[in-house]
């Protein structure tokens, strides 16, 4: 097992990994922007190093600063957590070059399934079904057009790049394509500093489901089952479930043993998301792989009782997957997880500022991964996610409720938060029903709108 390990992140994320090495026995190093110095991952690390200015890529995403911070400190190993530089293959391979290890796949694979047409042929040689689409990046709105007649109106343009939504365009017929590629692919360089897109059929009413994987170093893989992440507002995830109530037995294990056999032929390692559309028809769609564990993996480890991260750091350290699993992996009930954002619950403006009162709902099923609390600060510079609400239940029933009951329970007061629109949420006929899709927010946002102004 590891000696000493950095975190290359910030906030919840970093204090979930320092809790699993404390577990562990493994000291930890911070790094921090100048606008993180007071917060809880910087206060609980072992050790905790400045590396920069607030902004980002003058801090987070520094690579020089973030590999001489875990030199001076002597770390054995990174963990990158999620988001930042967690998918940045050249991060992975000046990790290597460093000797230290990179808690995540090899930098091959990642940069593999970073290119979403290379991951789109990778799953359909695996026999993992894709959406119809492109062969390959679209060089100009004619080729898009082209493509288009091929596969079919509508259809949506994505970035090779990135994902979140950005370089996103859905187009629905021939005279509006010119237009809105040009606009997918100036928001694609400018968020990633590469304008390239690719086409795929739009289904108008998927419901987005994942899949959790967890691979060894020695050729083991294993499916976690799968999440629901439907609940989403412009591609942004803000309610997620496990296990999904449309993937039935049958498709889980079928697509679980198929994921499995991709991935050990890909030399996949750690942990791992597969990204899929199903469609009203049951029929289910690749559509991208995340190559780092989840904001929502909580809801995966409510359900199979595995401690994602110190999986995650177990693999690397060499261990093999049948010492870390159990024997049989099971569901066990269900699990909600909220993403309470600062931002304001109707304009989804960030709401940044000084927090005067923090108090977390608590009792059985109910946990909270936050690195807030009374009198912290929420920076302007950064994600708006300052708290994750989990709960399990027997069932989907139990859960719902347990969330009501935690989610009024839950007291932020100094910023605007989220957690009014989640209840709001959780009273939705359609949702308790389990009758929604990745359209459900759109509509949901309107009815709530006219309901306003036909009291106004």
């Amino acid at each position: 097992m590891f000696r000493k390990v950095l975190i290359a992140n910030r906030g919840e994320i970093a204090l979930r990994v320092i809790s699993a090495c404390r577990e562990l026995g493994i000291r930890t190093v911070a790094v921090y922007s100048e606008a993180d110095r007071n917060s809880l991952h910087v206060r609980f690390a072992d050790e905790a190093i400045c590396i920069g200015p607030p902004r980002p890529s003058d801090s987070y995403l520094n690579v020089p600063a973030v590999i001489s911070a875990a030199e001076i400190a002597d770390v054995d190993a990174i963990h990158p957590g999620y988001g930042l530089l967690s998918e940045n293959a050249n991060f992975a391979e000046v990790c290597r070059a460093s000797n230290i290890k990179f808690i995540g796949p090899p930098p091959e694979v990642t940069r593999l399934m970073g290119e979403k047409e290379k991951a789109r042929q990778a799953m359909k040689k695996a026999k993992v079904p894709i959406l119809p689409g492109s062969e390959g990046v679209l060089a100009t709105a004619e080729e898009a057009q082209d493509a288009a007649r091929k596969v079919g109106y509508p259809v949506i343009l994505k970035a090779k790049a990135g994902g979140g939504g950005r370089g996103m365009r859905i187009v629905r017929n021939a005279e509006d394509l010119p237009n809105l590629f040009h606009q997918a692919h100036a928001e694609a360089a400018n968020a990633f500093g590469n304008g390239e897109l690719y086409m795929e059929k739009f289904i108008e009413r998927p419901r987005h489901i994942e899949f959790q994987m967890i691979a060894d170093e020695h050729g083991n893989v294993a499916s976690l089952f799968e999440r629901e992440c439907s609940i989403q507002r412009r591609h942004q995830k803000l309610i997620e479930e496990a296990p999904s109530l449309q993937v039935t037995p049958k498709m889980r294990e079928e697509l679980g043993r198929t994921l499995c056999h991709c991935l050990a032929n890909i030399g996949y390692q750690n942990a791992g998301t597969v990204e899929f559309l199903l469609d009203e028809d049951g029929q289910i769609y690749f559509i991208e792989m995340n190559t780092r564990i989840q904001v929502e993996h909580p809801v995966t480890e409510a359900i199979t009782g595995i401690d994602m991260v110190k999986a995650q750091l177990r693999i690397a350290s060499g261990e093999r997957l049948d010492g870390i699993l159990p024997a049989k992996l099971e569901i066990r009930g269900h699990a909600i997880e909220c993403r309470i954002n600062a931002e304001h619950p109707q304009k989804f403006t960030p709401s940044a500022g000084k927090i005067t009162a923090f108090s977390v709902p608590g009792g059985n099923g109910v946990r909270v991964d936050s690195s807030q609390y009374a009198e912290g600060v929420v920076p302007p510079y950064y994600d708006s996610l300052i708290a994750k609400l989990i709960v399990h239940g027997h069932n989907r029933e139990e859960a719902i409720a347990r969330m009501e009951r935690a989610l009024d329970q839950f007291v932020v007061r100094g910023i605007e938060t989220s957690i009014d629109l989640h209840k709001a949420i959780f009273q939705s006929p359609d949702f308790r029903a389990g009758d929604f899709d990745t359209q459900f927010m759109e509509r949901f946002l309107a009815a709530r709108a006219e309901g306003e102004k036909a009291q106004a």
